[in-house]
């Protein structure tokens, strides 16, 4: 820890050193001229940029810079060039998320500069109305291989700045061995200067509040060979992008960006504005590689049923999936999840007759992979069984021929370059044989949801299971969710595995059954997997199973209608012409909410809120497009308005 404070001490000074001395060489301003990044080179040669939103400066001067194994482009660097870069215009298709359609503008500009050895480094730099992205471009063409040692980009906030954060945990720490996969829980409103709760600094999207205005900080678009980074900060509230542990690797694999020129890093992007502009945003997608499937129309997002979520390892047996099957097709979900050691409980065989049997009904099947080599002790399976080409292939041929949908992967080792080859090497191997892909015990996707369609979900948050397992956990699900919808589920889809409709066992639920109905509305993935069981479902009204029966999982546009990270938050999504506005109280106290529908256009509208006991659920009708709702704490509501056949609606359909 002695060595990391005398790091962050000297990354103060440098910044320090930026300010007084730097001189300004290029300016780039978002489309609606809000936000404004500044590009400064001190007289040491060093690189910085820094970002104002209307007047106030939300990002101080911050250094850039890249090391490689044989180049250094952090100091002694002279300007080549600024080049003006034409307006970005991308409009795109996404099957997971807030919004189904996209469009994408933002104004470009390139800084070029050279190091002592006259080699070139070119920053690109893309601003939009919602945020400010960056990322380093190494041109050329090489046969040997660079390695990037580190960056020194850093984020300077003004001291007053608050933050939520999630520490990332140490590799190889934590069950089995299974750490880091993102699974802690965020820090609320904490100062910028708080120290880093392990040695792995904290993992994006990191939330920051400055004057009223937030930025959220991601990294979106990174080649294959790059590695997954997150945040490491300083005592004077400095950021700096960290690569990752050295054991967070693939057996045998690297874990720092290794390539031939060209060369280029993800993007860094920092989201800026009101908290309605952070929820609305998609540059996690914008940033990201388009997509590189040529065949999409396996891609069929829906509703999982899922067996393990309440009852874990020993009800994955073959009547037990079956009455699932049968469960999901009286719901109208499109799945079921079979979840570990499928193959040695039931078997392939046993797994084929469920196959049949749920086509039968209208019913698809996935299943569970442990990722695995010997990176972690887990023992569930099938394990290693996806390790190579050659092992995917073997087993994505089986599965699509036994008409299997999906594979849920399980228990990856963390961020190293290696590491993110091998997500994209199932991916790509999994799309060759029209399969989905569930990503567990993992990073953030970093928007591959776009550059590969096929993966619906990501877990990377700590979600239902862990409600399940830890009684302390379970009395903050109500502030854990509210913080998730502005941080974690931002950009990326995540598999929370939300709603349960009656008793966890050995846990005292604290939410009620309408808090529980509004999680997967305001939770986005593109296959949504509901943990409550076929007998917790027979015991709901009538509205309540209608409700979930048709509840969306693509969505074609989000509205962040009010709340508070931790605190409280109520969200409307539409698909097509009718909309899903849910709410949750994470206060200590009942709180009123005044409510505004007329965005809706509604003909008819329902409202689901909490009756008098924990599972009880009352349903009213609404006429009224204004409406005050009082919310008591750990509880929620959901409102389902249906539409007009409006312009607005109408017009979205046709896109």
């Amino acid at each position: 820890m002695r060595f990391v404070n005398r790091i962050g001490l000297l990354f103060a000074a440098l910044v320090i050193t930026t300010v007084a001395q730097a001189t300004e060489i290029a300016t780039i301003r978002s489309p609606d001229q809000q936000l404004t990044v500044l590009v400064d080179l001190d007289e040491q040669g060093q690189l910085s940029y820094q970002v104002r939103s209307r007047s106030d400066k939300v990002i101080e001067p911050s250094l850039l810079g890249i090391t490689l194994n044989n180049t250094d482009f952090t100091k002694r660097l002279s300007l080549a060039a600024v080049l003006k870069q034409p307006t970005v215009n991308d409009s795109y298709q996404l099957f997971t998320g807030k919004q189904q359609f996209v469009d994408y503008r933002a104004n470009s500009l390139v800084v070029s500069v050279t190091n002592q050895q006259d080699q070139i480094l070119n920053i690109r730099f893309q601003v939009s109305n919602d945020g400010v992205a960056f990322r380093y471009e190494l041109a050329g063409e090489t046969t040997d291989t660079r390695v990037v040692m580190s960056e020194q980009t850093g984020f300077n906030f003004p001291a007053e700045t608050l933050a939520w954060l999630q520490p990332k945990a140490e590799a190889q720490t934590g069950w089995m061995n299974t750490n880091p996969s993102y699974e802690e829980e965020y820090l609320q409103a904490a100062p910028v200067t708080t120290a880093a709760i392990t040695n792995n600094g904290w993992v994006y999207p990191a939330l920051f509040k400055h004057n009223g205005q937030y930025i959220l900080v991601s990294e979106a678009g990174g080649p294959d060979y790059y590695s997954g980074t997150n945040l490491s900060n300083n005592s004077q509230g400095q950021f700096k992008v960290r690569f990752p542990d050295q054991r967070e690797v693939v057996t045998s694999g690297g874990y720092l960006p290794e390539h031939t020129l060209p060369l280029l890093s993800p993007w860094r992007i920092l989201a800026i504005g009101s908290l309605k502009t952070i929820t609305e945003s998609t540059l996690g997608t914008d940033l990201a590689r388009v997509n590189q499937l040529k065949n999409t129309d396996f891609i069929k997002p829906g509703i999982a049923a899922w067996s393990w979520g309440l009852l874990k390892d020993d009800f994955t047996t073959f009547p037990v999936q079956k009455q699932f099957i049968d469960y999901a097709a009286d719901m109208h979900w499109q799945y079921v999840l079979i979840d570990a050691d499928w193959d040695q409980k039931i078997g392939w065989d046993k797994i084929q007759q469920l196959a049949t049997y749920a086509k039968q009904k209208n019913v698809d099947l996935w299943v569970w992979y442990n990722s695995s080599g010997a990176w972690n002790n887990t023992v569930y399976s099938p394990k290693s069984a996806l390790l190579t080409h050659a092992d995917r292939i073997k087993h994505f041929a089986k599965l699509q021929a036994m008409g299997i949908k999906g594979i849920k992967v399980d228990f990856f080792p963390g961020d190293g370059s290696s590491v993110m080859a091998y997500y994209e090497a199932i991916l790509q191997d999994a799309a060759a044989h029209q399969l989905m892909v569930n990503f567990h015990g993992t990073t953030l996707p970093r928007g591959l949801q776009r550059t590969y369609p096929n993966l619906m979900t990501s877990e990377a948050v700590k979600g239902f299971e862990m409600i399940s397992f830890f009684q302390a956990f379970a009395d903050k699900e109500a502030q854990h969710a509210a913080t998730l919808v502005f941080t974690r589920n931002v950009f990326d889809p995540m598999d929370f595995t939300p709603m349960v409709l009656g008793d966890i066992p050995t846990i005292e639920r604290k939410t009620n059954n309408a808090f529980q109905l509004a999680l997967p509305i305001l939770f986005t993935s593109g296959v949504q997997h509901l943990v409550t069981t076929p007998e917790q479902m027979a015991k709901v009204s009538a509205p309540v199973k209608t409700y979930l029966q048709s509840l969306p999982t693509v969505w074609d546009e989000t509205r962040l209608l009010q709340g508070s990270p931790g605190e409280h938050v109520v969200m409307a999504r539409r698909r097509g012409c009718n909309w899903y506005i849910a709410g949750i109280n994470a206060e200590d106290n009942t709180i009123t909410l005044d409510i505004d529908l007329s965005f809706s256009h509604f003909s008819s509208a329902q409202l689901l809120s909490a009756g008098k006991k924990l599972t009880e659920v009352e349903t009213q009708q609404l006429d009224s497009k204004q409406l005050s709702i009082k919310l008591n704490p750990n509880s929620g509501f959901v409102i389902i308005t249906k539409g007009d056949n409006n312009n607005e609606c109408t017009t979205s359909l046709a896109h």
